[in-house]
């Protein structure tokens, strides 16, 4: 019998497709769906075993899939396999303050009701999310995983792109696309530099279980070391991203779980009651890492190998799906227009398409951090006044929903919830 783990190919054996994907974690099994059901033969490649990912127990993770993503997920047959465990975003309070000392009298209030199209988005556990996507890739006859295996070369020529994997097998195809983070080796190998800067912050990711409903409701609440998202879950839960300086992320993280509890809740707060952690505690630093270029020889980057940016704004999956959305849609018109879907003209409408909607986004939330990360008090008297125009001004409130619902700029046909 077959190792279900060995890859699907032989050692030594060339095998043949449409498209590579390097990266199993979200953007790549996404896109593969998208082009697989427009009519590619794609081949998705992934460092890590397939059991690893689909049998990931709960471990408080967790993502804000905005309406336009949560469409996307929807149009490429993933969303039904996650549903019953998402968690509508129903309103987002934005609050500026100290710990223990609650927050500012200036805020700003989202409310989904000031738009038509619904929830302004879904909070999706990490373990729900990656096994649906493993098991609507199982379903989909146009995708070949290799799992557990990892690139260790890639050549590009005038008409494919060829990977060595770690067990010497080889596959060849059409355009490869990197999906593969932050430290995207796919990058690496194609010679593409990054520019960016550590921001010093630490981010401090974990569930919490409290005693009253969150009633659907996110909030952000900005302190001088950085920012702390609350972001529902399903039942009375809760995901923190909590942002500290670094040297004291990690003195916080060591701390045994009621000393960890004692430094969390005066951040928090008590208006859901009294709070206790659920799953494991995480942290990662916190930095900006843009993609000098977006493409290179028969080879386009997606999301964090694109683009990684700092969570201040929730928007790091959603600006990888959109990616998702938009290099499907590029590739497939271009397929059928009968173009070599891997020539440097079909490529540069990805990144045309894409360069500047991430630059801005990269600028918003670089600006966004460096302003309420601080104390200072000109400028906190400043940003107060500023979130009190804009929470009592009902036309601009409407815009901050659109955007935070992924629903403004020139969405891919995907994100509108529409085939390509």
């Amino acid at each position: 019998m077959d190792n279900p783990e060995r890859p699907r190919i032989l050692r030594g054996m060339e095998q043949k497709t449409d498209i590579l994907i390097v990266g199993g974690g979200l953007n790549g099994p996404a896109l593969a769906l998208a082009l697989a059901q427009t009519g590619h033969s794609v081949t998705v490649i992934d460092a890590l075993a397939e059991k690893v990912r689909k049998n990931a127990a709960f471990d408080g993770r967790a993502y804000a899939l905005a309406l336009a993503s949560q469409r996307l997920l929807d149009a490429v047959g993933v969303w039904d396999w996650v549903a019953e465990h998402a968690q509508p975003m129903l309103e987002i309070k934005v609050t500026d303050g100290h710990a223990g000392a609650g927050p500012s009298p200036f805020f700003m209030h989202f409310d989904h009701a000031e738009i038509e199209e619904g929830p302004m988005g879904y909070m999706v556990e990490d373990r729900h999310l990656r096994r649906a996507f493993l098991d609507a890739m199982a379903e989909e006859t146009g995708i070949t995983q290799i799992n557990g295996r990892t690139v260790v070369a890639q050549e590009a020529d005038a008409t494919s792109v060829t990977l060595t994997l770690d067990d010497g097998s080889i596959v060849t195809g059409g355009l490869l696309a990197g999906c593969d983070g932050r430290r995207s080796g796919t990058a690496a190998r194609a010679g593409i530099k990054r520019t960016g800067w550590d921001y010093g912050q630490t981010a401090l990711v974990c569930a919490i279980e409290h005693d009253l409903p969150h009633h659907g409701i996110a909030h952000q609440f900005f302190m001088p070391p950085g920012p702390l998202a609350i972001l529902p879950l399903t039942g009375n839960r809760s995901s923190i991203v909590w942002s500290e300086r670094s040297e004291a992320a990690q003195r916080i993280n060591a701390l045994p779980e009621e000393e960890y509890l004692q430094v969390l809740r005066p951040r928090f707060g008590d208006f859901l009651g009294n709070i206790h952690l659920q799953g494991d505690r995480f942290t990662y630093p916190l930095n900006l890492t843009i993609a000098n270029s977006f493409i290179g020889d028969r080879m386009a980057l997606v999301g964090d190998a694109a683009h990684g940016m700092h969570p201040i704004a929730g928007q790091g999956l959603n600006a990888g799906l959109r990616d998702v959305g938009a290099l499907a849609e590029v590739l497939t018109l271009a397929g059928r227009r009968g173009e070599d879907i891997g020539s440097v003209l079909v490529l540069e409408r990805y990144q045309e398409w894409r360069r500047f909607d991430t630059a801005a986004l990269a600028m918003a939330t670089d600006v966004f951090n460096k302003l309420f990360s601080n104390d200072n008090p000109l400028l906190r008297v400043g940003r107060d006044i500023g979130m009190g125009i804009i929470g009592s001004l009902p036309g601009l409130r409407r815009g901050f929903v659109r955007e935070a619902a992924g629903l403004t700029g020139d969405l891919p046909k995907l994100l509108q919830g529409r085939p390509i």
